[in-house]
């Protein structure tokens, strides 16, 4: 539930992120996004102060974190109110390292993620201009700054090094949602260059003598603002140690790693020298071994007896454990003759294949923008003759790159079926060269029904059914999975919260189940989100993570522009091959560009039900579905429908009303310190000699009461505009669903003719 003693925001808030491109038709209603987060972490047992921006945020009652050992309370001035924008974070001294999620709940509901790094160095936040040696920010060794870029500049740091002692330079970016791509520049106390990185953001330096280094950083193509934010991080590694990374947030593909059950390390480490088959690593099968894509062409062979009909999978993760690595496995069969050695390849394993096409041009949707493959492998190798094997792992990306930080983990095992599951918003399918990419929270207007694509990766053979679920949804929020039929890769979530639905938020679960081996398996389904609202992908390269958790609000604020439901909450029965006549009920809340929305069905056994059209002007209309023709079989479907539609949208038009009574207190304000500053001028003017100081002292103190007064006024007039320019109707494009409807199609009656007797 929304928690107890909302923040009391000053009127000025409902101006924070009102406004937006003036474009002749916006895609999708406005959902609230957290954009920024300063600092954009802290040390574990810290307290830190934060600012944040956001669009879309008014009337802000909390700062959550996806972490119970993270809490935010309002930053309080002198006077007791409470700071705008600006949250007093305490880190628990029990705070798991790493990211997590960071989001505001506000008059639309939970917004968007932020990222919010925690970490065990001591951390500042750059206060001042540092563009030139000589105004470099010193860092102490082991220490954190978190800053935001300085567009068309370079930041300069500077730091003491010790001659031959390693020095460790990150700048986080890319890692916590910031739209930087770093340039990392070590160089001498004058500024001349020595070591540079544009592509990982680390650097790993060796000082040649005693003495100041500076580090310099800036955008690949200099661009800069709140933005483009990081954080620098200055360590000494420990021994021959890789360079310690910060933490970053997980990528889409990361869902299907690990499987279940898998220990959090590996049981053996790989041996080198093993890059010849003379120097194979002797394995028994199955195994988990830890390894890593180091030096340059590194090639790990190990070798391994196998028996005629064994079948073992392979599973390899480096690009899901967050390197830019693309591994591949080669497996070969080993024979001697003599001297002579002959290999015979029995597997070749690459990617794991997207369970989706992804969007693939910038003219129409016809994808999602979400990649939920990997270039990690998983796949079989066959084993048809006793003998000696030998598998091979490279990176194909690997051939030039010297990086040990590059690892990753190989497992061979017997076939052990599963699934992983990722979920996210079903995207805009646009029209007219229009590409949107956007950060879709679960924040549903009453009356709302959003779709989520589920899709699955599927392990070592498994492809049963998949039934979807989700639960701790908020009171007045319901869900109907459509499952992932077998051996489909996609399934639905849709979510609808009723009309009547008042305010609320809960961390909800989605999960999938399955019958395998005779037993139910469940796990959970991650949830996948942009990390900025991207307008047009043309411009900007959208960017998806997964998020920590299944945040799900609702709000009473506004109401779906449509909904439409079936007129009665029951299972509708029909028989094979029989046309079915499901009667729906619509709320039409705002005006439709057309005189109808067509609608097409979600649903498995439906998906090829001919579009229809659903008049705008009436309340009650009527879905027919020809089983005949769909060639639905006996069964229990889920359904909905759903369609693309333009309306007259209105951004918080109650927002206008309380703007205009601000206006008028402060014009009622002016008029009264005008009167009052009028006054006592006049009696300044006219006092006798005795009187003459104090009472020009309290003219003087009128007039500057009345200056503040036209300020606050002048104040008030621009919020007025802005929120009545927010407020104006605008052609608003989105994606509407019915709720969820079920139906039993039962099996047809066989006619049975009479027996005829025998004459």
């Amino acid at each position: 539930m929304i928690p107890k003693n909302p923040l009391p925001l000053a009127l000025g808030i409902l101006c924070l992120g009102l406004a937006r491109p003036s474009i002749a038709q916006q895609v999708c209603l406005p959902a609230p996004h957290l954009l920024t987060v300063l600092p954009m972490g802290g040390q574990v047992g810290a307290q830190v102060e934060v600012s944040i921006t956001g669009e879309n945020i008014e009337d802000v009652t909390a700062l959550l974190f996806s972490s119970p050992a993270i809490t935010a309370k309002p930053v309080i001035d002198a006077d007791g109110k409470a700071v705008e924008n600006k949250f007093l974070v305490t880190i628990a001294a029990d705070s798991s390292v790493g990211v997590h999620d960071a989001r505001v709940l506000s008059r639309l509901g939970v917004s968007s993620a932020r990222a919010f790094s925690v970490g065990t160095l001591p951390e500042a936040t750059r206060s001042k201009p540092n563009n030139a040696v000589e105004t470099a920010l010193a860092m102490p060794m082991n220490s954190i700054c978190n800053a935001v870029m300085t567009k068309r500049a370079v930041d300069f740091y500077s730091f003491e090094g010790v001659k031959g002692k390693r020095v460790a330079v990150e700048c986080a970016a890319m890692g916590i949602d910031s739209k930087l791509t770093p340039v990392l520049i070590i160089a001498d106390a004058q500024g001349r260059d020595l070591l540079v990185n544009r592509t990982t953001g680390i650097l790993d330096f060796s000082p040649p003598a005693n003495g100041t280094y500076l580090v310099k950083v800036h955008g690949l193509t200099f661009q800069g603002g709140p933005e483009h934010f990081y954080r620098l991080a200055l360590q000494e590694p420990s021994g021959n140690d890789p360079a310690p990374r910060q933490a970053a947030t997980a990528t889409v593909s990361s869902f299907s790693w690990p499987p279940a059950g898998l220990a959090a390390t590996a049981k053996a480490d790989e041996t080198e020298p093993n890059n010849h088959p003379g120097q194979a690593q002797k394995i028994a099968l199955p195994c988990d071994i830890a390894g890593s894509f180091f030096p340059a062409g590194d090639v790990d062979t190990y070798e391994f007896s196998g028996k005629k009909g064994e079948v073992w999978w392979i599973e390899v993760a480096s690009e899901r454990l967050g390197h830019a690595t693309d591994p591949f496995v080669l497996v070969q069969r080993v024979t001697q003759s003599g001297d002579k050695e002959a290999v015979t390849d029995v597997a070749e394993l690459y990617d794991i294949a997207n369970p989706m096409k992804v969007t693939s041009n910038g003219y129409s949707y016809d994808g999602p923008p979400y990649e939920a493959g990997s270039p990690d492998v998983l796949g079989k190798a066959e084993i048809k003759e006793d003998g000696l094997y030998r598998l091979q792992v490279r990176d194909l990306f690997g051939g030039t790159r010297t990086d040990a930080s590059n690892v990753y983990r190989l497992i061979v095992r017997q076939a052990a079926p599963d699934f992983s599951l990722v979920a996210w918003a079903v995207h805009m399918t646009l029209r007219n060269g229009d590409r949107a990419a956007l950060s879709k929270p679960i924040a549903l207007r009453a009356g709302t029904t959003t779709a989520f694509e589920v899709v699955v990766v599927r392990r070592d053979g498994f492809d049963g059914e998949i039934e979807l679920d989700m639960e701790g949804l908020p009171p007045g929020v319901t869900s109907s999975g459509l499952k992932i039929p077998k051996g489909k890769q996609v399934g639905m979530m849709i979510i609808s919260a009723a009309e009547n639905a008042k305010r609320a938020f809960s961390i909800a679960k989605m999960f999938g189940r399955a019958q395998i081996n005779g037993g139910t398996v469940t796990h959970p389904c991650h949830l996948a989100s942009m990390e900025w609202p991207v307008k047009d992908a043309k411009n900007e390269i959208p960017v998806p993570r997964l998020m920590a958790d299944v945040p799900v609000s609702v709000t009473d604020s506004e109401q779906a522009p449509v909904t439409i439901a079936a007129s009665e909450n029951k299972v509708w029965e029909a028989k094979v091959g029989e046309s079915l006549k499901i009667p729906l009920k619509v709320t039409w809340r705002n005006e439709f560009t057309g005189p109808s929305v067509k609608l097409k069905a979600y649903g498995t056994g439906f998906e090829d039900l001919k579009e229809f059209d659903l008049s705008v002007k009436d309340a009650t209309q009527e879905a027919v579905l020809d089983l005949a023709a769909l060639k639905t079989q006996p069964g229990d479907y889920t359904l909905a429908f759903y369609g693309n539609a333009t309306c007259k949208y209105r951004y918080n038009p109650e927002a206008v009303a309380l703007a205009e009574s601000a206006q008028k207190r402060a014009e009622q304000e002016v008029a009264t310190a005008a009167a009052t500053a009028k006054k006592l001028a006049d009696e300044a003017a006219s006092a006798p000699t005795d009187r003459k100081s104090d009472a020009a002292n309290a003219a003087k103190i009128a007039a500057e009461k009345q200056k503040l007064a036209e300020a606050s006024m002048a104040a008030a007039a621009k919020r007025m505009k802005t929120i009545t320019d927010a407020a104006a109707p605008q052609d608003t494009v989105e994606i509407f669903l019915s709720e969820p409807i079920r139906i039993s199609v039962k099996a047809a009656q066989v006619a049975t003719a009479a027996a005829t007797p025998k004459k």
